[in-house]
């Protein structure tokens, strides 16, 4: 892999490496982009197969985070961590304190918080070294980000179901979700809440036989989600899943859920467009969770945290004004809302640094 043509071609600012014979650790940090303020992303552990395959998760996870936070509205940029090990069976105090050491050494200029293979209980150890780190368990922490998160995602769904019926109620709309992790299932009680009716799938199913119970909805097969005649298909769990074998398949005018990397690639937001599907896309609608842990960075409030997911409606229908305005699919639209940001503010300070030294 040649690091340094990639990082040049998609603006990366940082690439760090810390190896700690002590505690084992191997750990990367990648910060994308600072315009906005320091770089904010999780801390994932993962037995890469590779050296490559791990700069290349932390390189582009950490260019996602610039995005979602740009296009959510934070004063924050883009960075994540990535640690080579086995979470089931690697992780010491040693190996987080160490981690924590590490994050410490960049002075600010990142800030982490848990992801795969981490936790709030990983974040506790992390911070007896370093400040810079979120979604800790102490009073002030913001705690679990899932009910955020699905609440963001409702907010969204109603932005797409506005512009595509009329009216952002979802009342008697049939809605198939795809995953009933804590985000799916917060999303699926939010659904009903407001008289939504509820086909529901997941790989567990313990979960879909409890929580079709508890809500009253429909449970269909893992493949047979994709069927489903309704109004918006929700995606909840893999990445990847709107791919040429499902869009053909899908039945509803809205794709809006909570899963990451939704698209398998850019094209297949195109073929969604094609179809005449409005895609909600996925790190527009489900920055709840980034937006309720950068929470913490001004002492952490549970209902201003909520307020500003709610204000994922307006960011949706930003993209979808973006979308008209240039005539390109959703997927496009957000991208450009985020670097339009990026840009406007990166001039403003670049101005006010020039008056200052002349």
């Amino acid at each position: 892999m040649e690091i340094f043509s990639y990082m040049s071609k998609y603006g990366y600012e940082q690439l760090v490496f810390n190896y700690d014979v002590a505690s084992g650790l191997k750990a990367i940090i990648a910060i994308h982009n600072t315009t906005l303020g320091p770089a904010l992303g999780g801390c994932r552990i993962w037995p890469y197969e590779s050296e490559d395959a791990a700069i290349l998760d932390a390189l582009r996870l950490s260019r996602g985070m610039t995005y979602k936070n740009a296009a959510a509205g934070l004063n924050i940029g883009g960075g994540k961590a990535v640690i080579i090990a086995d979470p089931k069976k690697d992780k010491t105090e040693a190996l987080f304190r160490s981690f924590g050491r590490f994050v410490e050494s960049l002075g600010g200029r990142y800030i982490t918080a848990e992801d795969v293979g981490t936790s709030v209980e990983d974040m506790d150890v992390v911070a007896l070294e370093t400040r810079h780190v979120c979604g800790v368990s102490s009073a002030i922490s913001s705690g679990d980000p899932s009910p955020v998160t699905a609440y963001g995602v409702w907010h969204g769904m109603k932005a797409c179901a506005h512009e595509v019926y009329g009216s952002d109620s979802l009342k008697g709309k049939t809605v198939a979700v795809q995953g009933l992790g804590h985000v799916g299932y917060h999303l699926c009680k939010h659904l009903v809440e407001e008289g939504a009716r509820l086909y529901i799938t997941d790989i567990d199913g313990e979960k879909v036989e409890r929580v079709a119970k508890e809500l009253g909805a429909t449970a269909v097969s893992p493949e047979e989600i994709f069927d489903v005649t309704g109004d918006i298909f929700a995606p909840c769990a893999l990445g990847a899943i709107l791919n040429d074998q499902t869009i053909p398949r899908l039945k509803s005018k809205i794709v809006c859920g909570a899963a990451n990397n939704q698209l398998q690639e850019d094209r297949h937001g195109e073929m969604l467009m094609q179809k005449g599907i409005l895609y909600g896309p996925d790190y527009i609608v489900n920055a709840g969770g980034v937006i309720n842990v950068a929470d913490e960075l001004q002492g952490y409030n549970r209902e201003r945290a909520l307020r500003k997911a709610a204000g994922i409606y307006q960011n949706m229908q930003r993209v979808i004004a973006i979308s008209r305005r240039d005539r390109v699919g959703t997927h496009i639209a957000a991208d450009r809302m985020a670097e339009e940001r990026i840009r406007t503010i990166g001039n403003v300070k670049r101005t006010f640094l020039g008056e200052r030294d002349r």
